[in-house]
């Protein structure tokens, strides 16, 4: 009972930011999301509901380095998702936390997005 009242919360903090954060093809919104073994982010254009850029710990090329769900894999997929946004022709975006605290995991993937070069 309780684990579903956390994910119920947890549903309408993303609701509650999803209705201020949207991405468009000129500032798409970043998307975050921590698992308990894996992390996800992607740039999308919420208009045409397209993926412009994703990365994860689960491409070919990333998996290789055996990445976790912490702080230092934060900022190696940041690294390298500011990369291929950059030649993506990406140069700013709208960070969407995805209903979690910005603190963490969280800030120091968006830090390390805005150390390579994304703004937001």
């Amino acid at each position: 009972m309780n684990t579903i009242r956390k994910a119920q919360l947890l549903q309408k903090r993303k609701w509650r930011i999803r209705k201020k954060v949207t991405g468009t093809a000129v500032r798409p919104r970043l998307c975050v999301h921590f698992s308990g073994k894996h992390i996800y982010a992607q740039a999308i254009d919420d208009v045409l509901g397209t993926t412009l850029v994703a990365v994860s710990t689960l491409t070919p090329d990333l998996r290789a380095q055996k990445l976790a769900a912490n702080g230092n894999s934060a900022k190696t997929l940041a690294g390298t998702f500011a990369a291929k946004a950059t030649a993506a022709g990406i140069n700013t975006v709208v960070f969407d936390r995805n209903g979690l605290r910005y603190h963490g995991k969280v800030k120091i993937f968006a830090e390390a997005v805005r150390e390579a070069g994304l703004k937001f």
